[in-house]
């Protein structure tokens, strides 16, 4: 029903939009529900077409809510439920290939933009454990003669320039291999008034485990020159993000009459404590004229483990409403809106996440999202279907696009036990350089498609 719970409750879903959803249960209630995920990557770089793929089992979410009648025909407060979930929030399985011909830039500005400033006396005699960031990319473009010191018997050279031949068509290949999960386990509590107007509240912690290695390699075929020249290079970069977060959200929703329901319900910020972990390494190949390949290893073998930090991330607003049609079925529309602009990296005193969150608020916007589903109910089958949009996070509406997505499904009630099953068909433009350092004239355009079939069993108890 493209997610569209937010006015319904009842069920395990709802209570992940609008925590008030538990106090609809009329019974107690258990479900596990299971996704196969397909996505497909097709990418253009620079007029030259690819694609990838990744398919993935998850256990897309688990929940059971308890119902706590009040028999007492005087009191108004008719029932307390409580609740758990567990929702795989994000699965960052994802394959993307991007390869073709830059006519004008190379690599080398990637490694230029760091080292002009650098002197030469440390990358020659600082340990690469004891190098800053800026100073450990400075390393890899001079120990891989990807760039050259203006003055090499200068210890004190701060300048550098390319040891990449001119003459463009430089061909480029990028491979980004993604894994890992973001998830949350929620706590609920939910009361009826009057069995008219329901009132929840969620406490949520967030899991992250995340791991992206991607691999670059650019190689030309230009003139060779008296002495030995880059003719290709691969730039390997491998980041794992760990850590957990925490989150609150309050909703109500309100019976207006039998088949009216209205809804509102507020996620707040997410507060996540994470850690970083990189290794790099760069492997390049160089020859002059007449001359064999010279070929040079720059692998550290180190991790480099940063001090932990803080990421805010923006609270949401939903509002919801759905009209039921007796017992034939129904149509749920939900709204939200989330201000992708109040992400913040802290301590907010550190030089560069003050520059990270300035350029956040420079860059990304208020997005909206809209959900809208419908149920058609024939006896004990359910016909279900959806929508949903989500806006760019982005000013420019390009970085990464508006996401559209269209779901299909069916339940079959046996009585005590449920099983649904659900198609929905995802898709979304992004375009993202490979680095964000460095003069790249292009970056790829990536159109995402992902195919995701999930069942569910229910059982009431």
């Amino acid at each position: 029903m493209g997610g569209a719970f937010g006015a319904l409750g009842g069920d395990i879903s709802a209570l992940t939009v609008n925590p008030a959803g538990s106090a609809i249960f009329l019974n107690n209630q258990i479900g596990i529900t299971f996704s196969n995920q397909n996505i497909k990557n097709n990418s253009n770089y620079l007029g030259t077409s690819t694609s990838d793929k990744e398919n993935s089992f998850i256990l897309n979410q688990a929940g059971a809510v308890f119902v706590f009648n009040n028999n007492n025909p005087n009191n108004n407060w008719k029932k307390i439920t409580i609740g758990t979930t567990y929702e795989n929030t994000g699965n960052f399985n994802n394959n993307i290939f991007s390869a073709g011909v830059n006519r004008n830039n190379s690599i080398d500005g990637y490694f230029l933009d760091f080292a002009n400033g650098v002197s030469l006396g440390t990358l020659e005699n600082i340990p690469y454990e004891n190098m800053l960031y800026k100073e450990q990319q400075a390393h890899f473009g001079y120990e891989g003669f990807v760039i050259n010191p203006v003055n090499p018997l200068d210890s004190n050279n701060t300048q550098y320039e390319t040891n990449v031949p001119a003459g463009g068509n430089y061909e480029q290949a990028n491979e980004i291999y993604t894994n890992g999960y973001n998830s949350k386990l929620g706590f609920n509590i939910a009361t009826s008034y009057k069995d008219r107007i329901y009132f929840g509240a969620n406490l949520n912690l967030h899991i992250t485990d995340y791991r992206r290695s991607s691999s670059f390699f650019e190689s030309n075929n230009n003139d060779l020159e008296a002495t030995p020249t880059i003719s290709n290079v691969r730039f390997n970069n491998n980041l794992y993000t760990y850590g957990n977060g925490f989150s609150f959200q309050l909703g109500t929703i309100a019976k207006v009459t039998d088949a009216l329901r209205l809804g509102v319900a507020y996620e707040s910020n997410t507060w996540y404590h994470l850690y970083d972990e990189i290794s790099q390494s760069l492997y390049s190949t160089r020859q002059a004229a007449g001359q064999p390949e010279i070929y040079e290893s720059v692998n550290p073998e180190i991790i480099n483990v940063y001090e932990p930090y803080d990421l805010q991330t923006p609270g949401k607003f939903t509002f919801s409403g759905a009209y039921i049609f007796g017992k034939s079925g129904l149509i749920s529309v939900d709204y939200s809106i989330k201000d992708y602009g109040n992400t913040k990296f802290k301590p907010t005193n550190d030089a560069g996440f003050r520059q990270l969150n300035s350029n956040m608020n420079d860059q990304l916007t208020t997005n909206s999202e809209l959900r809208v589903g419908g149920e058609f109910k024939i006896k004990r089958l359910s016909l279900r279907g959806g929508y949903r949009f989500e806006g760019s996070p982005y000013k420019d509406g390009k970085t990464i696009g508006d996401l559209n997505s269209y779901s299909a499904g069916l339940g079959y009630n046996f009585g005590s036990t449920k099983f649904d099953l659900a198609y929905s068909y995802t898709e979304r433009d992004s375009n993202q350089r490979f680095f964000e350092a460095g003069a790249f004239n292009g970056a790829p355009n990536i159109t995402s498609k992902l195919n995701n079939v999930t069942f569910t069993l229910l059982f009431e108890l």
